[in-house]
């Protein structure tokens, strides 16, 4: 049985308190957001795998009163292996893979008491910074169905967006829950690195660049989340700094008055499109309304040496990451099963030498270190999330000119990146929103091991200015 959809439009939390006080049952919850999923996806293609019955046996099967039970949820489909789930990577040489078992991640979703009712759409391997894979068709932003959801968490983004669940798992390599977090107009936290962990199949990705967490319509889900997965796994290579007390306690507490940096210059020296220096320049205005000093001020940093040493790990993540499902599949990828874009990567990670990654990771060491001591005298740096608003669908595009995309890359993602490099903790805040009526996230960077600044800061401003409510013109 359905209920009300006034329900279904409250965050994770209250959800999960309705179910603990037995006003609703979790497979009336589950129901709901399938009935959303048919009702919504055929004009966004968020969802891209269905596990409907095994969902709704699931919801049947909770006990007992863990912080999210019987809340559904998503999970993107690339890294969250699901027993008995097709986990496709976005890429049809990929498509048949079925894992043997739940990644450390997924089983602590489970026993946090979320129902996974499907997968989201995702670029191929989460290359890009947009989701169009050519095995799905692209993911479409509830905001104008003719835009970029952003990627490589797109249609978990859009998933949020659009109402169909109040949280959705996401990863981040480059900004891949940051991008789709702006272009949607929720809020996307990535963690410090290994605050979540990545096993047991995967103990390190891309050399520290990928970390696990969600988009979430609310700060409170996104805190009480990390609560439920972050720790150390059996194995794991290294660890994030222990929080002070629970993420969920910053919620609503006073974050007293921050020094936070601002910049709206791209560290390449990339235009920044003027909507998004707006959102900035008024999140500096409210957060000086709020008590907090702002100034004007960036690291120093070379941007072009920057990009090339993360160019330098991606391509030959891309190269690792094919010769990791030939391991897994037992079979090279046949002619047309990979996308130009991917095979671009590829030949460029297949030269790119050890010598060379090696000092690629040595600088991003480098960064990491003039970026921390550039944070002793700032507690939150505070940037654009994206170098422009969403774009049109059809954007990113493999050229002879231009094989990686990178030109448009570097424009549209200028700032995402560099807390990948850094380990750092960064959230997109959705606080702007333009004349055309689409989302422009707000990034802030915090110090490493310090998600708790970030959460007081980010639920302080949802006060101020809340956004939950905010739905898009396509909305369950």
């Amino acid at each position: 049985m359905a209920i009300a959809d006034e329900l279904l439009n409250l965050d994770a939390t209250a959800l999960a308190e309705l179910v603990c006080r037995k006003e609703v049952k979790p497979v009336e919850l589950v129901q709901s957001a399938i009935d959303r999923i048919e009702r919504v996806n055929p004009r966004i293609n968020a969802v891209v795998t269905k596990v409907y019955d095994e969902a709704l046996a699931n919801a049947n099967a909770v006990q007992g009163n863990p912080p999210f039970a019987g809340v559904p949820f998503l999970l993107k489909d690339l890294a969250a292996a699901y027993k008995g789930v097709p986990t496709s990577s976005g890429s049809k040489y990929a498509r048949n893979y079925t894992p043997i078992g739940d990644t450390e991640l997924v089983a602590r979703y489970r026993r946090a008491g979320l129902i996974v009712i499907g997968k989201t759409n995702t670029p191929e391997f989460g290359i890009l910074p947009t989701t169009e894979p050519e095995l799905f068709g692209p993911a479409r932003n509830p905001w104008n169905t003719n835009y970029t959801t952003g990627g490589s968490s797109g249609g978990s983004a859009a998933a949020v967006a659009a109402g169909i669940v109040p949280m959705a798992h996401a990863n981040d390599g480059g900004g891949s829950i940051r991008i789709p977090a702006s272009c949607c107009g929720v809020f996307g936290l990535k963690p410090t690195r290994a605050r979540n962990p990545l096993g047991p199949y995967l103990g390190d990705v891309f050399s520290g660049l990928v970390a696990e967490h969600a988009v979430t319509r609310t700060v409170r889900d996104s805190a009480r989340l990390l609560d439920a997965t972050s720790g150390h796994s059996l194995g794991d290579p290294y660890c994030a700094p222990e929080p002070a007390r629970p993420f969920a306690q910053e919620i609503g507490a006073d974050p007293g008055k921050l020094r936070i940096a601002f910049s709206t210059r791209a560290p390449l020296g990339t235009p920044i499109h003027r909507d998004c220096v707006a959102a900035v320049e008024d999140a500096a205005k409210l957060l000086s309304e709020l008590g907090h000093e702002v100034v004007n001020v960036a690291p120093a940093l070379d941007g072009e040496m920057l990009w090339k040493q993360f160019l330098t790990i991606w391509a030959a993540g891309v190269t690792w990451t094919i010769r990791n499902m030939n391991f897994m599949l037992g079979r090279m990828p046949a002619e047309g099963e990979l996308e130009p874009i991917t095979l671009a990567y590829d030949r460029v990670g297949q030269e790119v030498r050890a010598a060379d990654y090696l000092i690629a990771v040595q600088y991003f060491q480098l960064i990491a270190r003039q970026i921390a001591e550039f944070m002793k005298r700032y507690d939150v740096l505070l940037t654009p999330t994206l170098g422009s608003p969403p774009l049109p669908l059809g954007s990113f595009v493999s050229t002879p000119e231009d094989p990686l995309a990178s030109g448009i890359a570097s424009t549209f993602v200028p700032f995402t990146p560099i807390s990948n490099t850094t380990g750092q903790p960064a959230m997109s805040v959705p606080l702007f929103w333009n004349r055309e009526g689409l989302p422009i996230g707000t990034h802030f960077v915090g110090r490493y091991g310090d998600e708790a600044t970030l959460f007081r800061l980010a639920s302080q401003l949802e006060q101020a200015r809340p956004w939950a409510n905010r739905l898009p013109p396509v909305s369950a």
